[in-house]
């Protein structure tokens, strides 16, 4: 059960293993992308070219699911960024239960965003976990865990692979050990939990008045989507890539989101925030490319002193 490509890792890696998959649960077609064009998720293209049995219900249970289910008789239900509430009768259905693969250490960053809360947190180690669900949302016992180290030219895309791919293999020791019997739940430290709510659109906005470290977490944790924002004299600006600025003796009383000089030596476009400098690397207007700040401002002359916000 799954939708996005980092459940899409986990249905390759199942479909390779010794385990067999005996059919998929994905949302149904959405338009996507700018035409809005209905297309199948990442997970449904797979199991069409593997010809695995799909259901595509809105919500759960699912009467035709419960009766495939019940025919087949999976030993195990593998849960992967599914976006649906598990319900008890499904939780119960299988010998080994459901298993949830979910992308941080939990009990922290529960919830829609744990990749993203990690980047933005500034945090240095996050990770994969399994574990087996129940009634809760990312509450149930934990099975096995895997830490990932976070570097600091890691973003959102980044991190999303590595952990994808991570968890995949997490996922596939989790079943074999099941299997074997030789694998305890240990409960969730609810003292421990954190939560990572689903992002809302004003999460991708700027505050120039933040902290550098601040804003430059905020712009890895939004690259590839849906981009750090900000305005530009009344255009939407996308801030794709930013590093630590260097001191600019002409921000040094500037306004929070004021553009200093862009430098020959320089990386970037530098920016004031609350507490010194950073340099915008890459940047992109509505309906333009993105392109390396050298590039924009080639075609988008930006005179120092202009506030960004």
């Amino acid at each position: 059960m799954g939708t996005p490509e980092f459940a899409l890792t986990s249905l390759e890696r199942l479909c390779c293993s010794c385990h067999r998959v005996i059919g998929v649960v994905t949302a149904p077609d959405r338009p996507q992308g700018r035409g809005l064009k209905v297309l199948p998720s990442p997970v449904k293209r797979f199991a069409l070219a593997q010809g695995l049995p799909i259901f595509q219900p809105p919500s759960l249970p699912d009467p035709e699911l419960l009766a495939f289910l019940d025919q087949e008789k999976p030993d195990v239900i593998v849960v992967v960024a599914c976006g649906l509430k598990i319900p008890r009768v499904l939780l119960e259905l299988p010998r080994y239960g459901c298993i949830n693969l979910h992308a941080s250490l939990l009990p922290k960053y529960r919830g829609a965003s744990p990749i993203q809360a990690a980047l933005l947190n500034g945090e240095k180690v996050t990770g994969v976990t399994t574990m087996k669900l129940d009634e809760g949302w990312d509450t149930g016992d934990l099975l096995l865990s895997r830490e990932i180290a976070i570097g600091p030219r890691d973003n959102c895309g980044t991190l999303h692979d590595r952990l994808a791919v991570e968890g995949a293999g997490l996922l596939v020791e989790t079943l074999d050990l099941l299997e074997k019997g030789k694998i305890t739940p240990v409960p969730q430290n609810e003292e421990l939990a954190t939560y990572a709510r689903k992002l809302k659109k004003e999460d991708f906005f700027l505050d120039w008045a933040a902290p550098s470290e601040k804003l430059l977490n905020q712009i890895r944790a939004f690259d590839p989507w849906p981009g750090a924002r900000t305005y530009l004299e009344g255009k939407l600006l996308k801030v794709w890539t930013a590093l630590p600025g260097r001191p600019c003796p002409d921000l040094a009383n500037a306004l929070p989101g004021t553009i200093g000089e862009f430098r020959k030596d320089g990386c970037g476009l530098p920016v004031r925030t609350g507490d010194g400098v950073i340099e915008l690397t890459e940047l992109q207007l509505t309906g333009k490319k993105r392109l390396p700040a050298a590039k924009f401002l080639a075609g988008s002359l930006i005179p120092p002193g202009t506030v960004l916000g």
